[in-house]
């Protein structure tokens, strides 16, 4: 399988000041590809936090220098030109990751598409224009893939420092990879080639074992949580299918409100003031499936917003375009 080569372009006004929200991003475009070229821009002193992993990662730079109403508009038209420079004059990049929801960068899509290159977007649902998420081949919402990484997230912070990765912590390293892949099968050396790149100074052998292989073995009879197999000569990695807990709390008329109100902390903790109400039933729906508004003696999911209103757990807004928001308080 070939490995794709990005370029990532990165609106810090769109993914926040979080450092954690930037590390799942980079996360995210690593497990599909080798990053070649990194911009951001927008940057400002309120962005201090992020400067270790901007240079770690070989980000090149754009200040934001605010004069006049029109600064955001200069930086969309930078992004838009620096990304076609890159498309006409670097034939090795094949692929683009723009973190940015607004629709004006939908025709720098539809042009980087015509040029047969591959479109990764990734916003905050707040500002993700319909019209953007649709041109991209694939988009990702950064709540999404927030949630995705939450539990790990201390190992994660530690792990992209000078920490060595510890059995637990690489484990579910290589499960996010496996889980992100469109095969249900990955071949053992692909698998390495991505944990690298996430983890450059990976070795097998700070894990008490001489080969990637038998490092595999270890994890799987230690964690029962991925599959090897060999075929050919070649080792096969796969994730062992999660069984249903049959004592899963269920979602019902006495619990709901907690339900719903630790997710919001979730994402205020994330650094997100606002969200679209399609995200936070996503996130509701996919922790507990059995999840209707009926059940929990509602009629529509609005009527559990506005309930929760009410309750004063949130504050619904609409934004220009007259589309319901989630505000968190």
């Amino acid at each position: 399988m070939s490995t794709s080569r990005f370029a990532l372009f990165v609106d810090l006004e769109n993914c926040g000041a979080k450092a954690a929200t930037l590390l799942n991003i980079l996360e995210k475009v690593k497990i599909r590809g080798d990053i070649l070229l990194g911009k951001v821009y927008g940057y400002t002193d309120h962005f201090s936090d992020l400067k270790e992993i901007l240079l770690s990662n070989t980000f090149t730079v754009v200040p934001s220098l605010r004069h006049g109403v029109a600064q955001k508009n200069n930086a969309d038209i930078l992004l838009v030109l620096d990304a076609l420079e890159v498309a006409y004059t670097n034939p090795l990049i094949d692929s683009f990751c723009i973190v940015s929801g607004d629709s004006d960068y939908t025709p720098l899509v539809g042009r980087l598409k015509s040029m047969g290159k591959f479109v990764l977007g990734i916003s905050r649902s707040e500002v993700a224009s319909s019209i953007f998420i649709n041109a991209c081949n694939e988009f990702q919402f950064l709540e999404t893939v927030n949630a995705s990484n939450r539990k790990q997230r201390g190992k994660r912070n530690a792990a992209n420092k000078d920490e060595p990765l510890d059995d637990a912590a690489l484990n579910k390293l290589l499960e996010d990879i496996l889980g992100e892949q469109d095969e249900d099968e990955m071949y053992a050396s692909e698998l390495k080639g991505v944990l690298l790149r996430l983890r450059p100074d990976f070795n097998e052998k700070s894990h008490g074992c001489a080969t990637f292989g038998k490092l595999l073995t270890k994890m799987s009879q230690k964690f029962g949580t991925i599959r090897i197999k060999n075929d050919n000569f070649n080792v096969l990695v796969s994730l062992v299918a999660e069984e249903s807990t049959a004592k899963q709390v269920e979602i019902n008329r006495d619990n709901w409100a907690q339900i719903f109100t630790e997710q919001l902390r979730h994402y205020k903790d994330d650094g997100f003031q606002r969200v679209n109400p399609s995200i936070l039933k996503a996130d509701i729906t996919a922790a507990y499936p059995e999840f209707s508004e009926k059940a929990i003696g509602f009629k529509r999911f609005s009527d559990v917003l506005k309930q929760l209103e009410k309750d004063k757990a949130l504050a619904l807004e609409m934004d220009e375009q007259k589309n319901m928001l989630i505000r968190m308080l």
